[in-house]
């Protein structure tokens, strides 16, 4: 195992913002691999965020956005545990970011817990009826899957950054994620409503 120097510690911490020791342990884990030990942190992150999952988030921001057309416009609740966070300049870059989204993809809920249940029972049909003439262990994987890609096409969370420049196709759950690590809170997506004219 290689001695782990300053250097290697400031490259990690620039790219990642991860504390001294943090950055330490985790090059440390990855015997001085900068790229392994960005991921190292990055579960870590993800593990710390899921465990911050359960806290109150009870400040935030509501986010606006109008096209410039003028003929639509979205307002997405972004919501966090601390006013210090919801004042944060990523985090309303993020919740900014999720207001063009929704404008851009019109989903159909936030959640799969958002989601209708007749929506979902019509999906389920509509997959079944698709798979009818498939062998029944076939026909079981085929509907999941079809129901799978249906929720990734109508759910927020589930749905790729409409922006793939700025966020290299991640989801929007993988986003809401990454700042939940960084800032070391809950942060949820609460509710969106999307407004156009004549619809």
């Amino acid at each position: 195992m290689s001695e782990i120097t300053a250097r290697q510690v400031k490259a990690l911490r620039d790219r990642t913002g991860a504390g001294v020791l943090a950055c330490r342990e985790a090059l440390t884990e990855a015997d001085g691999d900068i790229e392994q030990a960005i991921e190292i942190l990055r579960a870590r992150g993800q593990a710390q965020a899921a465990r911050r999952a359960g806290e109150a988030a009870r400040e935030g921001v509501v986010q606006s956005y109008i096209h410039h057309s003028g003929k639509m416009g979205v307002l997405v609740e972004v919501d966090c545990q601390t006013d210090f966070v919801a004042r944060n300049e990523k985090f309303v870059d993020f919740a900014r970011d999720v207001a063009v989204h929704v404008a851009a993809r019109d989903p159909l809920a936030v959640s799969d817990n958002d989601v209708p249940a007749e929506d979902r029972e019509r999906e389920v049909r509509i997959a079944t009826e698709q798979a009818a003439a498939r062998p029944e262990h076939v026909r079981e994987r085929m509907v999941e899957g079809k129901l799978n890609a249906w929720l990734d096409d109508v759910v927020l969370l589930r749905q790729k950054h409409v922006n793939e420049d700025k966020h290299g196709g991640k989801t929007i759950e993988e986003l809401r994620t990454e700042l939940a690590a960084e800032t070391r809170e809950n942060i949820v997506v609460r509710r969106f409503a999307r407004f156009a004219v004549g619809g």
